[in-house]
């Protein structure tokens, strides 16, 4: 009978690791979830399915009409320089991390010219206002580097960018898609890993910073979970990449999420996350957060004309 398939972001299939085999799931098995606790709501089968991305979740709580604006509405804008470097630091670790997985291993430096590469794409619309294609080439490939030489190593990874293209949950009215930057094997089972970059990515405790991620990482847990067929049991994993100007403010560390999916999922008596967005969304309510820290023409496509704006 076949099988489903894993792909990356270039749409290539993710190998099998050699020692632990991943099992798959069928893919004449319905692509659906069922949540405990999930009531559907009136006219939500009449509706057309709701897709949200995954790193999408949490602006839909920070400003439902900018959520609106980018994902509903198909208001688009440049990409920032920031988030462009993100970018370009996952293609480059991505790299080097499926070489290891494929048992071809590349170097640091041969791997680090995804960075560049995608740093200096003309294809791209980015908005360097706040930076210079130059300094965010410097900063990524010291960050790679440190990525390479000290967290890489550390890793067992099963997957890399493991993408599942929707994941339904009918009784709420919403289709749940993404790419699980990593999976990995710990003694606790297998968990996810999600890179992180940004200034304050780390703190100077070397620690990442793992606060407001929780309900985009419970996601990732379901679509891994879903895509590879295998429980998602350990903590939840952030590695943090710290875009610092300065050797010392380029720091690199992880951190852990102890059951991302709590609050996402909710309970019998307690809705969660998931629950909130699907009323959210279907209400049509999507209303402005003018005290959101992102309302600002700078991440707003419809800045110019929100009634909220403060």
């Amino acid at each position: 009978m076949p099988h489903e398939r894993c792909t990356n972001r270039a749409g290539q299939d993710l190998p099998r690791p050699r020692r632990r085999p991943v099992p798959h799931r069928d893919r004449h098995q319905s692509r659906r979830c069922h949540l405990r606790g999930a009531r559907h709501h009136p006219g939500v089968a009449a509706m057309n399915i709701v897709t949200i991305r995954a790193s999408s979740l949490a602006e839909l709580f920070d400003c439902p009409a900018r959520w609106e604006a980018k994902h509903i509405l198909g208001m688009r804008m440049p990409s920032s320089g920031a988030s462009h470097l993100g970018t370009a630091v996952h293609a480059s670790t991505g790299l080097f991390d499926q070489a290891v997985l494929d048992g071809t291993p590349v170097t640091a430096d041969e791997a680090a010219g995804a960075l560049v590469d995608t740093i200096r794409d003309k294809n791209v619309d980015v908005d360097w206002e706040d930076s210079d294609p130059a300094a965010a080439e410097r900063i990524g490939l010291a960050l790679h580097a440190r990525y390479c030489a000290e967290i890489a190593p550390r890793q067992h990874y099963i997957g890399i960018e493991v993408a599942c293209d929707r994941l339904e949950i009918p009784e709420l009215g919403l289709a749940l898609t993404g790419t699980t930057d990593r999976v990995r094997t710990t003694e606790a089972g297998a968990g996810i890993s999600d890179l992180k970059t940004g200034g304050r990515a780390v703190g100077t405790d070397g620690v990442a910073t793992t606060a407001g991620h929780g309900p985009q990482l419970g996601v990732y847990e379901l679509l891994a979970e879903h895509a590879l067929g295998i429980p998602i049991s350990a903590p939840a994993q952030i590695v943090g990449l710290n875009t610092g100007k300065t050797a010392a403010a380029q720091r690199v560390g992880v951190g852990e999420i102890e059951s991302p999916r709590a609050a996402l999922l909710g309970t019998e008596e307690q809705p969660g996350l998931l629950q909130h967005a699907s009323r959210l969304i279907h209400s049509g309510a999507f209303y402005g957060n003018g005290k959101s820290v992102l309302c600002s023409p700078k991440y707003c496509p419809r800045y110019a004309t929100c009634p909220y704006k403060s």
